[in-house]
């Protein structure tokens, strides 16, 4: 238990307990609580948005010259990396990640900062080319008071991902976090109040989706809402925004193909497609579900996957060896149990794991063993729908005119991975299939400089990359009237 005590929420700078239900935040590994916290209320929400709303407006942060605002975020970044190692052991807390994980999460949260802070320095408008007596010129302003409903899986990344470049554009945040996983934001809105963002322009306000994230997304005051999670809710928020003629991005569910083709680099590839699917317990959108292998080299690579996968340290998330740790609640692996369940049903031969590990601290945590599914086919429930968690289908494919087919039928289209060393065979691949981001003999690598996001189920507009603070304002034309005789219209 990190403290008996009820944590206080932000409401618009001011900290204090929410007007909601008492409710705990509970460590994966154990089924422990960790936290006790009130949550938000709906007259918190009404509150919070009204007070960031009238900050927006008095603070100045709006007005501030872009370096000016820059230098604010880099602060954010160096206190992030000054107390990283706490905030690393409270990620892994808040949601069970293996530490090692939650201390690169907590370094990428660091580089987002930093990386928006250069970026608004260097931001450009734009004169646009003239095509009268007149300068024209395009420019950018914020949007006033934003959303960002963030996800449990990676709480800490994510809720930078959001906060710095809205921060950057001159906004008023409402920051909703998973309800099981409140911490990270909670402390993320701690610093940036002292590396000196004004008071009243980060709100935390955690409970329950439903409730909370519905009313911040429908109030007239929020100007834009950028959400990651689930496919359903992410459809649900869609058509409020519609109704309010709101943007949203949304960064939706996935289940990625993972393609390795008769020419593959074997080592790199099963390294590549083990750390794909398994790294964060599979708890990942762009988790590579989906693993077509060329037929002739079939039997040996997935022998091999399913050898190393046996051997992946599975248990306690303190523990620097583990590489596995548990899924976020007992509810949700009961899920992926019923899951894999259900592949067997369909056909499916478990190759290897399917059920929860036992001894070594892992009997009341929330543990799944690695899972290898094979023998269905791409149409099967379990090939389609979104398990998140360590469940991977393996298939056969026997041109790369079907592959290419079956890699793009699905409703998603988040990611993929190609493994080949041909360079033009895996060029043309990655071209064909349909996803946001394609790994070429790698996989689950990022940038912050590079834009993110999904097509068709997977979402809507993009985060990260230079743009990404564009998400965050508006744009606007301006014309500057050069012409020395008045507009001849009214003579």
């Amino acid at each position: 238990m990190i403290s008996n005590e009820l944590l206080p929420i932000n409401v618009a700078g001011e900290w204090r307990l929410g007007g909601g239900d008492v409710y705990e935040s509970l460590y994966p590994a154990t089924g422990e609580p960790i936290a006790r916290l009130k949550a938000a209320s709906l007259a918190d929400v009404e509150e919070a948005i009204e007070r960031a709303h009238h900050a927006f407006k008095t603070s100045g942060w709006a007005q501030k010259l872009p370096h000016e605002r820059a230098s604010v975020l880099h602060r954010v970044a160096a206190l992030i990396r000054e107390q990283a190692e706490d905030l690393a052991q409270k990620q892994r807390l808040d949601n069970g990640k293996p530490i090692n994980e939650t201390r690169a999460l907590v370094a990428s949260a660091a580089g987002t900062f930093q990386f928006f802070a250069a970026a608004l320095e260097t931001l450009e408008d734009t004169i646009t080319p003239s095509r009268g007596p007149f300068v024209t010129m395009s420019v950018h302003e914020p949007m006033g008071l934003v959303a960002a409903i963030t996800p449990w899986n990676s709480p800490i990344a994510s809720e930078a991902q959001k906060l710095a470049p809205a921060l950057a554009a001159g906004n008023a945040v409402v920051v909703k976090p998973a309800e099981v996983t409140p911490l990270m934001a909670l402390e993320l809105a701690r610093i940036c109040e002292e590396a000196g963002v004004p008071l009243g322009l980060v709100s935390v306000l955690p409970g329950k989706g439903s409730v909370i994230g519905d009313a911040i997304t429908k109030h007239p005051l929020v100007k834009r809402v950028s959400f990651t999670g689930g496919t359903t809710t992410g459809k649900h928020i869609a058509h409020i925004a519609a109704d309010k003629m709101m943007p949203v991005s949304l960064e939706l569910g996935g289940k990625s193909p993972t393609m390795v083709l008769e020419d593959a680099d074997l080592d790199h590839a099963v390294a590549g497609v083990l750390y794909g699917i398994f790294s964060s317990s599979g708890e990942s959108c762009i988790a590579g579900s989906r693993l077509f292998v060329a037929r002739g080299i079939y039997d040996e690579f997935v022998t091999r996957l399913a050898e190393a996968a046996k051997l992946l340290r599975v248990g306690d998330p303190a523990s620097e060896r583990t590489q596995m740790g548990p899924l976020i609640t007992a509810k949700h692996r009961e899920s992926i149990e019923r899951y894999v369940a259900l592949g067997v049903s369909e056909g499916a031969h478990i190759r290897t794991g399917g059920v929860r590990p036992h001894g070594e601290g892992r009997d009341n945590g929330y543990f799944y063993t690695p899972t290898i599914l094979e023998g269905l086919t791409n149409s099967a429930r379990t090939t389609q729908e979104e398990i998140f968690g360590p469940v991977l289908v393996a298939m056969p494919f026997d041109s790369e005119e079907k592959l290419i087919e079956e890699a793009n039928d699905s409703v998603y289209a988040l990611a993929a991975g190609v493994w080949s060393r041909d360079f033009k065979r895996a060029w043309r691949l990655g071209r064909a299939v349909q996803a946001g981001t394609v790994w070429v003999n790698t996989y689950k690598q990022f940038s912050v400089s590079t834009p993110f996001g999904g097509w068709r189920d997977s979402g809507l507009g993009r985060e990260k990359g230079r743009e990404g603070i564009f998400q965050y304002m508006e744009q606007k034309s301006m014309y500057w009237g050069t012409n020395e005789q008045p507009l001849p219209w009214s003579k």
